[in-house]
């Protein structure tokens, strides 16, 4: 199914029109319960690593810069109390906040219909409604035998099963907008390392040992590649309590890509031109199945504007 944007709407072909224009992102979200964030404590962690290049050629992977350099030297930071999302943003989490913010529509939900509600789909006649079950939602069902209350049902259940994996296919901006709509904001790169990793400077939010059954780096001989519902690796959980700060999607935090204090190596991304990206994405083949991308310590950067189908991201506050 096709969407044309104008300013003020996003039309269908079948005749829906769905407001979804860059609107104000300040209105006030939804009150979020204190069961969604948890706290992590003030006190001093210790960032980075002194970790050197053990020879290992990774040019077969798409890595281009120099394995580790950038998170020299380790050190200790001090940082107050925060709180921080237990899961990552959601599908139905990141959709109340487009409808209620009037906000842009991620580039896949106008691909997949996510955003139309049952509300709005009780708007279409039968014939359109059996178009959109069987080309834009795909529903393996003979969809001619179905009347309106019956495919209004299939839709919206498969609808559910997007509810729960993380909003994915958003930029820096989109994520900034949605935790300031939230009464949130984006986590400090130090926040999300320490609430990945504690205070004994772990190397996997699960402790120092590599188990790729903790965590969502893509396709193993058990499940296919491809973004999982939030909270599906309860023993990948950080020590706080915190879910997958490895794996599933990459995660945006608030800082722009820039050297630590003493780190000298100088690098041509470094600056107020990149972003800092966390935790390592589902990804699928290739790199994303080498421990060293999930580390809690690495640092991965790309320009604010990006969108990728396994970086999302989720948000803290102060006390």
């Amino acid at each position: 199914m096709k969407y044309i944007q104008v300013p003020g709407t996003i039309t269908l072909c079948c005749g829906l029109v769905l407001a979804a224009t860059a609107g104000s992102a300040e209105k006030a979200g939804p009150e979020w319960e204190a069961t969604d964030m948890v706290v992590v404590p003030a006190g001093d962690f210790i960032q980075g690593s002194d970790t050197e290049d053990d020879g290992k050629n990774f040019s077969g992977y798409g890595v281009k810069k120099a394995l580790y350099v950038d998170e020299h030297p380790q050190h200790r930071v001090h940082l107050d109390a925060f709180l921080i999302d237990r899961y990552e943003v959601t599908n139905t989490q990141y959709r109340e906040f487009v409808v209620a913010a009037n906000y842009w529509v991620p580039q896949d939900w106008r691909g997949n219909g996510y955003l139309l509600t049952r509300k709005i789909l009780e708007i279409a006649n039968l014939e359109t409604l059996r178009r959109l079950a069987a080309d834009t939602y795909r529903l393996d069902v003979d969809t001619r035998t179905l009347d309106r209350e019956q495919l209004l049902d299939a839709i919206e259940k498969h609808q559910h099963e997007y509810d729960d994996l993380p909003v994915v296919n958003v930029s820096w901006k989109d994520a900034q907008h949605y935790c300031r709509w939230a009464g949130k904001r984006l986590p400090t790169e130090s926040e999300w390392e320490k609430a990945a990793r504690g205070t004994d400077g772990r190397e996997f939010p699960w402790g120092n040992d590599w188990d790729t059954h903790r965590l969502n780096a893509g396709g193993t001989p058990d499940r296919d590649p491809g973004v999982m519902a939030v909270g599906s690796f309860p023993d990948g959980r950080s020590p706080y309590g915190v879910y997958d700060m490895a794996g599933n999607v990459m995660e945006w935090v608030d800082d722009w890509y820039q050297p630590y204090s003493g780190n000298t190596a100088p690098s041509k991304d470094y600056g107020e031109h990149n972003k800092v990206v966390r935790g390592g994405g589902w990804g699928g083949v290739g790199h994303y199945a080498i421990s060293y991308f999930y580390r809690t310590s690495y640092r991965f950067y790309i320009g604010p504007d990006s969108r990728f189908n396994d970086l999302g991201f989720r948000c803290a506050r102060d006390p």
